[in-house]
């Protein structure tokens, strides 16, 4: 190896192919759980004075997930994943709209509630795909950007700067977009329902923290082209 080749090697991170089994699982995972969050984000949730709606159930783990493509394949591996995730939530929409406008059975009377619920869907689409690739995207951009200077030391700051900074961009345009379609109409009902989202989906990530550095753990020793730079 040229003097060349071995300052190269010392400069960058280490990323794992994308052929193996590992990524097209976490990749299905990630856009299954894009998919429920938006679904049950459709109906507003108020805990008393706290406002905020059911995709807090599950949405905070396609954060995890996204931790997980980024520190193992690399930044285009899960631009790759977040992209498959809007291409399949764009799919969903689509399904759901030809399904209003086919000829109902005489026996299904929920036809009025069925197209609420879709319009409702439709704008968290457009809310959600929005502050997907914004989160998303920061979320990945962060855990690369900080790892080319750390390599395999402090994962922790890795993975917690990454989600204060794409939760952060996802809540405030998911947040802008979506209020309206739940029933969220003035300023101060807004800002709670930004501020706690955002608070709410950072503090899962950070109790999360032990689960995905196992994660992380399992699938680079399971990988065959993952050669840790220290």
């Amino acid at each position: 190896m040229t003097s060349e080749q071995t300052t190269d090697h010392e400069q960058h991170a280490a990323f794992a192919r994308v052929g193996s089994a590992y990524y097209p699982v976490l990749v299905a995972v990630f856009t299954a759980l894009v998919i429920i969050s938006n679904v049950t984000a459709t109906k507003g949730v108020a805990f008393g004075p706290i406002i905020t709606d059911g995709g807090f159930i599950v949405f905070p783990l396609t954060y995890v997930i996204g931790d997980v493509l980024s520190e193992v394949y690399g930044f285009k591996a899960a631009r790759r994943a977040i992209f498959t995730g809007f291409a399949m939530n764009a799919l969903a929409a689509l399904a759901f709209w030809i399904t209003i406008y086919l000829p109902a059975a005489d026996f299904y009377a929920n036809q009025e509630h069925f197209e609420n619920v879709v319009g409702a869907y439709t704008q968290l689409i457009v809310a959600g795909l929005a502050g997907f690739i914004v989160g998303q995207t920061l979320n990945a951009w962060a855990v690369v950007a900080i790892k080319e200077r750390t390599k395999e030391k402090h994962l922790w700051a890795r993975l917690i700067g990454s989600t204060f900074v794409g939760q952060l961009g996802d809540t405030v345009v998911f947040c802008a977009i979506a209020a309206s379609a739940i029933g969220i109409n003035t300023f101060g009902d807004f800002a709670v329902y930004t501020a706690l989202g955002w608070l709410y989906k950072t503090a899962i990530e950070v109790v999360m923290l032990p689960v995905t550095y196992r994660v992380i753990a399992f699938i680079k020793r399971r990988e065959p082209t993952y050669h840790p730079v220290f």
